[in-house]
Order: structure tokens, then sequence, then C-alpha cells
């Protein structure tokens, strides 16, 4: 995609044109611009994805979802699609080039599930094409769609809204728009929004999707070939699939790696026991220095940055994908609030006021695992980030302060908390002592009410809890501030109760760690 220019960065208004093709136009059909889509489409905001390619990204680059990112997953409605198309993370298997293996390695920190936190443990291992399959038809469920082969070659913006030209001539236009077009975004440089960061590893580095003859290699650990002269080897069979990811570096920063079928074959053959006519089948490869990167800023008027568009990091740690798709969990809301629920377009200034920190975060933390400075655990499951002392969060009641994780807990009906906030709703919810939040007084179209008698994760309080899980308010009564905190997501609440309020449940049930 050539880019020519970006014009008009105004500021943000209130005004927005009632003749657009859409309210949001989203560059970039990757994990990002389809989670993005499906949370506005789920939200009733009209939402064009704009993909230059002709099909969705082929390759499994992205393949470790963490926990965190398992519940947006859950909470967007396909995580049975996900739990049935992947599985947990192999142990690692160490082998010497000759075929003699040296021994089983774990290189993630034992975690375990509870009911504060149900998908704890290790990553689950998901083909990025086929998390992008997922969204993809989760979108077109939804009412939405992918325009493929559609070249962005000029964006301008103004006071009611932002242009988008491509290639066949069209123009389309909407209230605003999102680059999720990658690390190499045209849109980002054309928006003049800088990148900096550093190399992490000087070498280059292989990844490709191959095919292995069944009797060649198991599909039982990751395997990893860590002492051959040219550099590390590393095969991770793919659940749901016949595929191996294939991982490589380079020891030498001069290389430039051979990424056609024979020359993967090749390197294969070169730096493990497999022969090459082992290697059925390249699917997809690919080359790339390993490097992080975080842009200067997360908007420009009316155009937001997300993803690897917004900040771009080492494989190490599985950090890139889950952070992104966080990304679009957080800006999605904010955009749904101020278009269809008649917030003050300023909250759309907590996205980079948000995320820009996190981001900076999970740079440093892959970084680290990338340079072997810190194992894979608790830090890169992402479960613990929150946005506390952050401009939308505010009090603190039983364990938890504003901006926490708002954890999960199982009901004595077998319901869970998840399932009371899963949807594009603000839920107010009282546990212990706490009253007052009855549906007449707070009941409206983007804020439900629960009341339960005691839950161990959260303590005795009211907590406001956001559409994207993290806790907004919190305090031991109902205060006066509350309808002051309320009136910057929306329009006045409704005197009534809201059809498919959250009833009133018994207790939850002991929960450990959150």
């Amino acid at each position: 995609m050539e880019l020519n220019s970006v014009k008009g960065a105004a500021p943000d208004s209130p005004r927005t044109d009632t003749q657009v093709d859409a309210q949001v136009i989203v560059v970039g059909a990757g994990p990002t611009g389809l989670a993005l889509a499906c949370d506005l489409a789920r939200r009733g905001v009209s939402v064009l994805v704009l993909e230059r390619a002709d099909r969705l990204f082929p390759g499994s680059r992205g393949k470790g979802i963490q926990p965190r990112t398992m519940e947006v997953l859950d909470d967007l409605g396909v995580i049975g699609e996900v739990l049935a198309s992947g599985g947990p993370a192999p142990v690692s298997m160490a082998w010497r080039a000759s075929g003699e293996r040296l021994g089983p390695y774990d290189m993630f920190e034992p975690t375990q599930p509870t009911e504060a936190e149900p998908y704890a443990g290790r990553p689950w291992m998901l083909a990025q094409w086929r998390t992008q399959e997922i969204l993809h038809a989760r979108l077109h469920k939804l009412g939405g769609e992918v325009e493929f082969e559609a070249d962005v070659r000029e964006l301008t913006q103004d006071a009611g809204g932002v242009s988008v030209r491509l290639g066949d001539g069209r123009t389309v236009r909407g209230a605003y728009a999102v680059a999720a077009d990658g690390g190499r975004s045209t849109v980002r440089t054309a928006l003049g929004i800088r990148m900096k960061g550093e190399t992490v590893d000087p070498a280059p580095a292989l990844v490709a999707d191959v095919r292995i003859r069944p009797r060649a290699l198991d599909r039982d650990n990751w395997h990893l070939f860590p002492q051959t002269p040219g550099g590390l080897l590393a095969l991770c069979p793919l659940p749901g699939t016949e595929d191996f990811q294939l991982m490589a570096q380079y020891a030498d920063e001069s290389a430039t790696p051979d990424t056609s079928p024979e020359g993967v074959r090749q390197l294969i053959a070169t730096r493990s026991h497999l022969a090459a006519d082992d290697v059925t089948e390249v699917r997809w490869a690919s080359d790339f220095r390993p490097r992080t990167a975080l842009a200067d800023s997360f908007r420009s008027g009316r155009v937001f940055l997300a993803g690897d568009a917004a900040h771009i990091h080492s494989p190490a740690g599985g950090q890139g994908l889950n952070t992104s798709v966080q990304d679009a969990y957080n800006l999605g809301w904010k955009l749904g609030q101020v278009l269809r629920h008649g917030a003050d377009p300023a909250l759309l200034d907590t996205y980079e006021a948000e995320r820009r920190p996190l981001a900076a975060e999970m740079l440093g933390l892959s970084t680290r695992v990338h340079r072997g400075e810190q194992r894979r655990g608790a830090a890169t499951q992402q479960l613990g980030l929150g946005y506390r002392g952050g401009p939308l969060s505010s009090g603190a009641a039983g364990v938890l302060v504003a901006g926490d994780r708002a954890p999960d807990g199982v009901l004595p009906d077998g319901s869970r908390l998840f399932d009371a906030y899963r949807g594009p709703h603000f839920t107010l919810l009282a546990v212990g002592g706490a009253t007052g939040i009855t549906p007449e007084a707070y009941g409206s179209a983007w804020l439900r009410t629960a009341q339960i008698p005691a839950c161990e994760a959260y303590g005795d309080g009211i907590f406001l809890v956001r559409p994207d899980g993290y806790v907004a308010w919190a305090g031991s009564e109902v205060s006066p501030e509350l309808p002051l905190i309320l009136r910057q997501f929306g329009d006045a609440l409704a005197a009534t109760r809201r059809p498919g309020a959250v009833p009133t449940a018994g207790g939850c049930r002991s929960v450990r760690g959150r």
C-alpha cells in the first residue's frame, strides 16, 4: 500500500458527518483490525475493514494466545472455536543435530487456572491464520465484512470525519479511522508519527510453516536444536493442523535467510537430524530482524494507531499479538460510547493515555525474554496488567483498586461473573452488604446492574466494571461521585430496568488468588 498523503489532522470534534460509508474505517484485516471490527459491530457501530491483500494473512506468525487475550476472545463470543482449534503450549524437547535427545525443558513457569483467572496457565497455541479465520467468521455473523484488494492511496480528515481514497478511485468516508496495517504501517508513516526503539538482536531470523513426515518427528513436544553452528532451530507443532512452525535464528549478522521452499528444507536438514525430503511442504516463510519500536503517539486527530502499527515486539514471550488485540479491546468500547451513547469525544483521548504505557511495558518484557533475562510466566500472561492511576480509574473497595482487572468468580448456580460482564455494556456490581444500585436508579442501554452477597476476589463494595473488564470506579457505598463518573461514559441513565439486566445472584464461591 502506497499512501500519498494525509491532510488536515483536525482536532476531534463532537460533530460528525451524517453521510458516511461507515462510522469507523479500519485499515488492515489482521488480528487487531478484525478484533476491533467485531467489537464495534456488536455495539451497533458500522465498520468498514479495508485489506490490501486478496485474502487473510496465511502464516502462523503470532501463535501464542495469552490468558488475558483468551478472556477477550471469550467476551467477543469466539472462545468455543478458539478452544476447539488450538491446544496448550507443549513442553520443549532439546536435541543435538545428530538426533540425540538432550531431554525436556519447560520454557514456561508453572501456573494454574483459578476461579478468578479461568484461563491462567500455558499460552494457547493457535496459528495466527486460524485466529483470523475465527474472527473473520464472527465479524460476518455480526453483519460486517472485509473488503479485500482495497489499496488505500490517500487519507484526509477534517472536523467532520475521515475520507479514504482507494486505488480504484473510490473514496470512502467515516467518522474515525484506525490504522491496524502492521509494523510497516503506511498510514502511520503518512501521518508523520515516528517510532523509536532498538535492535533486540542484530542477526536475522526466519519463520515458516512446514509439514514434516509423521514418522520423522513427533508432535508431542516443541523441538529445539540449540547447539547447531548456524544458530538455534525450533519446530513447534501447531494444534489443529498438520503444520509445524519453524523458527530459526542466525549466528551470522550478515546472513541473508533463504525463504524459498528449497532453502527452508536445506536449513532444517543442516541444523537437525531430519532430511530435506522429510519436509513435505513449505506453506509460508518470512525473515526478519528482531527489534522493538514504539510510536510517539497513538493518535492524530480522528485517526488512531493500533497493534503493530503502534508498537513492534520481538516474538519472544508472545506479547505482540496479545498486546495488539487488547489495543482493539480498549479502543472499541470507547468509540462505541462516543458514537452510540453520547459520550464526550474527549473519552477517546484516554486510549493513548492507557495503552501506550502498557505497550512500552510489554516491549521491555519481550526484550528481556528474548535476551534470556526473564522466563515466561505470570508477567507474560498479562493478567496483572491494569490502569491504576489512569484517567478513567477512581476509588478503591474491598481488595480491588480502580484500574484493576475485574476477576471472574463462580456463583452457586454455576454461572460466572464473566457471564454477567460478557457483552458491550458496563456492569455496576454490588458485593456483600453494599446496596443502592437498583436497575431503576442506574439501568440504561449501556449499563447493567448486579448484586451478590459475597465474593472473595472482590471483597465488600460497589464496582463499576468497564466493557473491557477493568474496574473504572470502586467505593464502599454509593456516593455523589458515582453519577459524575457515569456521565463521562454516556448519555443520561434510564429510569427503568433494561431488558436482560443481570438479576441478583447468590454469593461467589471461594476464589484463590486474583
